[in-house]
């Protein structure tokens, strides 16, 4: 299978270089998340010129909306695209990142003993954190797209 262009280089600058040592709570990660998607947004907006002088029909906001859910298979652990062996590489070493970095947030949500609720839902979550990771993004997509989109102009996305 063909991936599309945007998938061979999606979130290269800042994702994968996240650090999991630093990011030890929520609103950590969503800083890192919402520049890496403000990248990709300001990336994608620049390409796009150029990609539609031979797809007119392409829109800014479909290229946009794509290239958020693949930040959201990403984050949630749900990313089905490796590539050729080296991004496999790379797409491995950041999903490892992934699971260290939710297992911070874990760790720093549940440190308190008035967390039984979330110690119980989350309970059986390691090592992937699926669950977490489901509700992290939930809660945050909506910051990531506005990240994503704010420098895509128009303020119609």
């Amino acid at each position: 299978a063909c991936a599309p262009f945007r998938r061979l280089s999606l979130c290269d600058t800042n994702l994968e270089h996240i650090q999991p040592h630093q990011i030890d709570n929520t609103h950590n990660f969503l800083v890192d998340v919402c520049m890496a998607a403000k990248y990709e947004g300001t990336s994608l907006k620049g390409y796009h010129d150029k990609y539609k002088i031979h797809n007119p029909d392409s829109q800014l906001c479909t290229v946009l909306a794509r290239s958020f859910a693949d930040i959201g298979d990403i984050v949630r652990g749900r990313d089905l695209y490796f590539g050729n062996s080296k991004e496999k590489n790379r797409r491995e070493n950041l999903e490892n990142n992934l699971k260290e970095i939710f297992k911070n947030i874990y760790d720093d949500l549940t440190k308190d003993n008035d967390n039984a609720a979330l110690k119980t839902r989350y309970q059986h979550d390691a090592p992937d954190y699926y669950q977490l990771r489901e509700d992290w993004w939930e809660e945050n997509r909506q910051q990531v797209w506005k990240a994503l989109t704010c420098d895509a102009g128009g303020g119609t996305y």
